[in-house]
């Protein structure tokens, strides 16, 4: 989706109007455009890497620029195959993993008791707004607020982080 489309929708979605299209009187009020959370993500359905990979967004996300910002997530988090966790769990693996389920980390209340999927619409929201998506955990990151950027690091690491991933750093 390109810029300018997301954001006729975001300006959309943040000035239209309660009662749209009903009879009666218009407030003039806003309608909040609410995050996608954990508790409202629902039930996904768990697609390969390189299905993820072929959907357009991943197919057109510039992989190398991911590879940059990913060095974000590498401040705290391995990404090979049997990598050490540092400050965060190691994410290899990561897509289709139970959230709060990477043995040898200790993981904060709220995030051991969600029962979600990590998929890369989960990640997006994540990435978008780590405390808004899961109020009360302790990843100490304010968020990547580009679409395109989180697009970027979510095809890295579809590409980096699972099983038959190429092994380059």
């Amino acid at each position: 989706m390109s810029r300018a489309v997301l954001i006729i929708l975001i300006t959309a979605s943040i000035f239209s109007l309660g009662g749209c299209g009903q009879s009666g009187t218009d407030t003039g009020s806003a309608t909040k455009v609410t995050p996608l959370t954990a508790a409202t993500l629902g039930a996904q359905t768990i697609l390969s890497s390189k299905v993820y990979l072929a959907q357009d967004k991943y197919a057109a996300a510039n992989t190398d620029r991911g590879k940059t910002l990913s060095m974000q997530c590498r401040a705290c988090h391995t990404l090979e195959k049997g990598g050490a966790t540092i400050l965060g769990p190691n994410l290899y693996g990561l897509f289709g993993r139970t959230a709060g389920s990477a043995p040898g980390y200790s993981y904060s209340d709220v995030l051991a008791a969600s029962d979600f999927v990590w998929s890369p619409r989960a990640l997006d929201a994540w990435l978008a707004q780590p405390f808004a998506f899961l109020p009360g955990n302790r990843m100490s990151f304010p968020g990547l607020p580009d679409g395109d950027d989180r697009n970027a690091v979510i095809a890295y690491l579809l590409l980096r982080t699972n099983a038959g991933a190429d092994e380059e750093t």
